[in-house]
């Protein structure tokens, strides 16, 4: 089990221009699609009237049992354990026929990155699990066991950009063992130049949990249907850590904006200050997207 007490101070990443885009406001319902430990709900709630309400959907239930530990107790709240990808359903049951504002930060949490128990960090040795759900889906140990090396190759290219996925995947079929992270890691070592071998824990890490979890299928499927959600004047903003993702996002906002669904309101993406970056690191890579639904 988490244990808050030794939980990392959360910092949500860009939140004031989360702000400024979502601009929450009154009696509006926003959508916090990938609640985590509830750092932009806690912000967003700020600007609310009693009146107002914030639906936060998280796949992860030890991460939600978290957030509702942190978040004050607050009427206008409501925690989901949902992907945002099934949000349709999670509006039925909520009788919400329609919001507007909807977030999603699409990274990992400082809680899910150093939970013991999980197997997302390279930096502390755990059952190489990855799921932000544990209740369904399988390990990352069963997808490496049953996957065949080429497969295994393509998702460490695509998903990671590791130059080194070949022989990666072939190390990683050969092992005796593939059950923890201490395992993967011998893997990558057995297969990588000591100089760059610290990145491709990284992206070796980062390719497989994209994988197990299906986050570019769920992203996707959330931005097929996102507009249907959208009142007219709602506004959608959309944090992503990823080059695929960012690029997901890109193309499916223009696609909307060519149909005048919605406007845009980064032309490019927004980054995060420098000065973000050296109080929270893990800020680094963001990029956010934003936009507006059109009447």
């Amino acid at each position: 089990m988490g244990d808050l007490m030794s939980t990392p101070a959360h910092i949500p990443v860009m939140l004031s221009e989360v702000l400024d885009y979502l601009q929450p406001q009154g009696d509006m319902v926003v959508i916090d699609g990938t609640v985590g430990l509830g750092g932009h709900t806690r912000a967003i709630l700020t600007k609310l009237s009693p009146r107002g309400q914030v639906i936060g959907l998280d796949r992860d239930a030890e991460t939600l049992r978290c957030c509702q530990a942190l978040l004050p107790s607050d009427p206008r709240v409501t925690l989901v354990h949902a992907s945002y990808g099934d949000l349709p359903s999670v509006l039925e049951q909520q009788a919400v026929p329609g919001v507007n504002g909807m977030l999603l930060d699409l990274g990992l949490s400082s809680f899910q990155l150093d939970y013991p128990d999980r197997g997302f960090s390279f930096r502390q040795d755990a059952p190489l699990d990855m799921r932000f759900d544990q209740t369904t889906g399988e390990p990352v140990s069963h997808w490496l066991r049953r996957t065949d090396e080429k497969t295994i190759a393509d998702c460490l290219f695509t998903y990671g950009e590791e130059r080194y996925s070949k022989r990666i995947a072939r190390q990683i079929k050969r092992s005796p063992a593939m059950e923890t992270v201490q395992d993967l890691k011998e893997a990558i070592r057995k297969s990588t130049p000591p100089a760059f071998r610290h990145k491709s824990f990284a992206r070796v890490f980062q390719a497989l949990r994209i994988v197990v979890n299906q986050e570019l299928d769920h992203l996707d499927r959330f931005l097929s249907f996102f507009t249907d959600y959208l009142l007219p004047g709602g506004r959608i903003v959309i944090i992503t850590y990823h080059s695929l993702e960012d690029r997901l996002v890109k193309h499916r906002f223009r696609d909307a904006a060519r149909r005048e669904l919605i406007q845009l309101l980064t032309k490019k993406a927004t980054i995060p200050s420098d000065e973000e970056i050296q109080n929270n690191p893990r800020a680094r890579s963001a990029k956010l997207r934003a936009a507006l639904k059109m009447a």
